[in-house]
């Protein structure tokens, strides 16, 4: 049982990764995000998951200084993810992405590095400028997101090194059970994107009766499902009661009826683009 918010997962190369993190997709730069990054590290959050897409870098980065200075806490005690974008995608440009990443954040490493989306034709060559990074020390793990089956078989068919980490859409709309097991049998950590589903699930009344059972709200009971499933949760909020909220589920333990239930409400059903046909 994962028993509290810096219990971490051990990757395939040895790194290990909290459980548990702060998403800020969409969050806008400005006092609302520095305050929640800052608000996360405060309340014990020790995993920060941004992007190149989001245009949040420089905003998560200067939450990050002020929340470890506050905390009293190293930076090498936090981990911090971010990912490159489509249109850099390629050798020179994804080694040039990570570099203009971490001027933005205003750090010297990232804990994790991520391909965002499985473009045709130039997620391999970006795996290897990832590879490089990676081999001279400038990243301690690498890995990709919203990649599915054949899109891992085909990158690591060429590949070095295989992803440590596969970041997907994962909510029980969405349980993605054939991918999750193609994962857990190559050694790849799987990590939920949208595990409330964008807050579709939280008015479900399947997850409020169980929610009401464990005397917790039906927010708690997904991400509680999540840990319980191995899988690495990063939940979005801003607001501090919703943080704080967020991470009180190490307290309770979901029974495996329970956990099946939860698994029967899949639909295959997604929120966000369909990796096998996007346009963007």
């Amino acid at each position: 049982m994962i028993n509290n918010l810096q219990d971490t997962t051990t990757l395939h190369n040895g790194v290990k990764m909290p459980w548990f993190g702060l998403g800020v997709f969409k969050v806008e730069e400005g006092p609302e995000l520095v305050n929640a990054v800052k608000t996360a590290i405060k309340h014990g959050y020790r995993s920060v998951d941004t992007a190149a897409i989001y245009a949040n870098e420089e905003g998560v980065g200067n939450g990050i200084v002020e929340g470890l200075k506050e905390a009293g806490i190293r930076r090498k005690e936090l981990f911090l993810t971010s990912k490159v974008w489509n249109s850099d995608l390629g050798y020179e440009s994804t080694i040039t992405a990570y570099e203009t990443s971490l001027k933005k954040l205003g750090l010297d490493y990232l804990d994790l590095y991520l391909i965002h989306w499985p473009v045709e034709g130039k997620y391999k060559d970006a795996w290897r400028a990832l590879e490089t990074l990676y081999k001279e020390g400038r990243v301690k793990a690498i890995g990709v997101s919203n990649f599915q089956i054949h899109h891992l078989e085909d990158l690591m068919k060429d590949a070095e090194i295989k992803p440590m980490i596969n970041q997907v859409e994962y909510h029980p709309r969405l349980t993605q059970k054939e991918l999750h097991a193609f994962c857990q049998n190559n050694g790849i950590q799987l990590e939920a994107w949208s595990p409330l589903m964008q807050g579709q699930l939280l008015d479900n009344e399947v997850l409020q009766e169980i929610a009401d059972k464990h005397n917790k709200s039906v927010a708690q009971v997904i991400l509680r499902w999540d840990l319980q499933n191995g899988v690495v949760t990063i939940p979005k909020s801003t607001k501090e009661h919703r943080i704080i909220e967020n991470v009180n589920v190490f307290d309770f333990e979901l029974t495996n009826d329970e956990m099946e239930v939860i698994d029967g409400l899949n639909q295959n059903h997604r929120v966000g683009p369909d990796p096998d046909n996007f346009d963007f």
